[in-house]
């Protein structure tokens, strides 16, 4: 809707982890080296932790785009909230390792034989575990297993871990010690500066098509900065909801004014993610759900008024 009205060939904010839009701080890069260095060199075991919203699955996603170009045999599980049984239906599927038991020692046994060929055809093969945090006990004791897969000299298995803080907290506990031990390399993804938030928004829009002709007002920049707080998925959202509300005034520049009622529309309080205390016990789900409707109405008001103001025909 406001793509040509800004000159856009894409829509350059969407909150979907796409690897196009990987932005590259030095926390980022060093995240993408951790896990790379981790998996070429068979450590075994690599964890990525950070807050909600700063990337972990769109770096994840560029590693698998990497992995899947150089044809390694990869799993993803995106869903955490697995027993064991259901865990290890989804490894060996996707995976594609055939295997007619449900019986355990089987399945364990299926995937050992196929790591060993993988292996001595000097292939690797990767085990990527997103919302980790997630992950019942039992499902954590079964991956810490999983790591005993292995060669007199090396692992077979390349194990990410990916999950938010409380996964690094969780790994604390005296029972999951064994598991904390078995963890080679750790990285993390962090908020973004000021000076990174410029430049991210620079590089989405000049991704999505832009010629460079300014869309964001300086100001406003530091404006959706403040009010993400640096999340780069709250930043997607306040620049997307900005670019709706100035095509619907149509308003080539985006001022801090713009920013200003797409923040309070979701709720959102200069300095950071932080929402008003009354707000405080509903879930995040559906406070962003209640703000995107909020600002869904205030746009369908604008556009009615505008069409008010057109000159009929005839």
């Amino acid at each position: 809707m406001y793509q040509e009205f800004f000159g856009l060939r894409a829509n350059p904010f969407n909150v979907n982890p796409d690897p196009r839009y990987l932005f590259l701080t030095w926390h980022t890069e060093e995240a993408l080296a951790c896990v790379s260095h981790g998996i070429q060199n068979r450590k075994g075991f690599v964890l990525l932790t950070g807050e909600v919203g700063t990337g972990k699955t769109t770096l994840i996603n560029k590693i698998l785009e990497w992995l899947r170009l150089q044809r390694v045999p990869t799993a993803f599980i995106f869903n955490s909230r697995l027993n064991v049984p259901q865990f290890l239906d989804f490894v060996m599927s996707d995976f594609a390792i055939p295997c007619d038991s449900k019986s355990k020692s089987q399945i364990l046994l299926h995937l050992y034989n196929w790591l060993l060929d993988r292996y001595r055809e000097g292939q690797n093969a990767v085990l990527i575990v997103d919302e980790a945090q997630n992950l019942s006990d039992e499902v954590l004791e079964e991956i810490r297993l999983l790591t005993n897969l292995e060669t007199s000299t090396e692992k077979l298995l390349q194990i990410v871990l990916v999950g938010q803080p409380e996964l690094e907290l969780r790994l604390r506990q005296p029972h999951l010690r064994q598991l904390r031990q078995r963890v080679t390399l750790s990285a993390k993804t962090h908020p973004l500066t000021l000076e990174e938030t410029h430049a991210y928004v620079a590089q989405r829009l000049r991704i999505a098509g832009s010629n460079g002709h300014q869309i964001f007002d300086p100001k406003a920049i530091v404006a959706i900065h403040d009010y993400a707080g640096g999340i780069p998925r709250v930043i997607n959202t306040l620049c997307e909801h900005a670019l709706v509300n100035a095509f619907v005034d149509q308003q080539s520049l985006i001022l801090p004014a713009v920013v200003d009622a797409v923040a309070h529309d979701f709720g959102l309080q200069q300095g950071g993610t932080t929402f008003p205390p009354e707000a405080a016990p509903v879930a995040t789900e559906k406070l962003d759900l209640t703000g995107a409707l909020r600002a869904l109405a205030t746009v369908a008001e604008r556009l009615r008024q505008l069409q008010e103001d057109l000159p009929k025909e005839g």
